[in-house]
């Protein structure tokens, strides 16, 4: 019977032995705005404001791929334990925590 490959972890990048626990994760983050604001009223402003919106991200110079990329990024991968309690300490703190930025 042959061993699995090696597992790395994904934040430190230590190699893990078929034998020691991993923590599997998927994470996904998506942009999200409410970037139109024209009023109480639906209707003309609305289009105008997505009108100018398109406009602007067609003469821009992003690519679309860089914008693709900060609207929705995903990543999944294994951590191990010690990087495990950094990651959950991290994105479970609550407000008032200070944060690594």
């Amino acid at each position: 019977m042959t061993e699995p490959r090696p597992r790395h972890c994904a934040t430190c990048g230590r190699a893990l032995s078929p034998r020691e626990v991993y923590y599997r994760f998927n994470l996904v983050l998506e942009g999200e705005q409410d970037l139109l604001d024209s009023g109480d009223e639906p209707g003309d402003g609305e289009r105008d404001a997505l009108a100018e919106l398109v406009q602007r991200l067609e003469e821009g110079p992003e690519d679309a791929r860089e914008l693709e990329d900060q609207v929705h990024w995903e990543r999944a991968g294994v951590v191990c334990g010690a990087c495990r309690i950094v990651v959950v300490r991290m994105l479970d703190a609550g407000p008032g925590t200070p944060r690594p930025h």
